[in-house]
């Protein structure tokens, strides 16, 4: 029987934690993850050597991997001193250096994948670095992945320089056959709407025949969405790359433990608000259940279960 073609796209911890539940069904995988990050190790290698920001990819590939655990924590090992070398991991210098060997950052990531044996394929949304820049409800703009969320600014809308940007071919055809379509889950400016901005994709995602499924977030993001619902991640999407490119939202649906929201108040965070009537009157689909698990005080989305309801939206159709 022929598999279930799924493509995820996104960016950051959240994508890293569904696809290491998605990878233990029978469903082939795709993943196409951004190229906006600025901060840390990424930023420097993006600075210094001119390719784009390893380290989105860097986690997707370790958690599609299939080697001893091991050969994982060495690919994630980040060097805490070394002239040059601190704050850099390990996986970031080797994506660099394939990158180099072969002249091409997506070549280097299917060398990579090959030697990490990983379950799926792993695409950039494009295959050069791109600039995230932020448009406040005040008129200022801020420029950098990494420096939207400082601005403690409500943001109007973020877009993408240079003008010219291509999205891999690769990744436009994934998205062209799949199955299944996944956003999220993730930050939304910063993780999400960077993949869909580059031209082609939001189009890609739009005109395909697959379910589309959008994973909201459990927790507002402090800089991003405060005070956020379900609805309005949904209405931001919606505002940069137009209605109708989503047929159904998962959401958590339980109350979260008071240990859980003190831990996030620190950070301004509060859970979101499923706001179930006027999301049924955008016309989507409401996929709600307990769906999240919590660990170290920190919420991180059952990545089995969530991978079962993505599965039987499949199935479905």
């Amino acid at each position: 029987m022929k598999q279930k073609k799924i493509v995820v796209i996104g960016g950051g911890t959240g994508l890293s934690v569904l696809l290491r539940g998605l990878k233990t069904f029978p469903v082939s995988i795709t993943a196409v993850v951004t190229v906006a990050d600025d901060g840390g190790s990424s930023g420097r290698l993006r600075q210094e050597l001119d390719i784009p920001p390893p380290g989105d990819v860097r986690n997707v590939l370790v958690a599609l991997a299939e080697v001893e655990p091991l050969v994982e924590e060495l690919f994630q090992h980040r060097f805490q001193n070394g002239n040059g070398l601190s704050g850099h991991s390990l996986g970031n210098l080797l994506l660099a250096g394939m990158t180099s060997l072969t002249g091409d950052f997506a070549k280097g990531i299917a060398e990579l994948s090959k030697v990490l044996n990983v379950r799926g394929k792993v695409f950039p949304a494009a295959n050069r670095s791109v600039v995230l820049h932020g448009e406040m409800e005040d008129g200022t703009v801020v420029t950098g992945e990494s420096k939207i969320p400082l601005s403690k600014k409500r943001i109007k809308r973020v877009f993408l320089t240079p003008a010219d940007i291509s999205p891999l071919y690769e990744s436009v055809k994934a998205i062209q056959e799949a199955d299944l379509i996944v956003l999220g889950p993730g930050s939304l400016y910063t993780s999400v709407l960077p993949n869909l901005l580059v031209p082609g994709i939001s189009e890609a995602v739009s005109e395909s025949e697959a379910k589309k499924v959008y994973i909201c977030n459990v927790m507002t993001q402090s800089g991003e969405t405060d005070g956020y619902t379900a609805s309005e991640h949904l209405d931001a999407l919606f505002s940069h790359c137009g209605k109708g490119m989503i047929d159904e939202i998962l959401v958590h649906g339980s109350s979260i433990s008071d240990e859980v929201r003190k831990h996030y108040s620190k950070e301004h965070a509060v859970p979101v608000t499923v706001d179930t009537d006027r999301l049924q009157s955008m016309g989507v689909g409401i996929i709600c259940d307990h769906f999240v698990v919590e660990y170290e005080k920190m919420l991180r989305h059952d990545a089995i279960k969530v991978s079962k309801a993505l599965i039987d939206v499949i199935d479905k159709r």
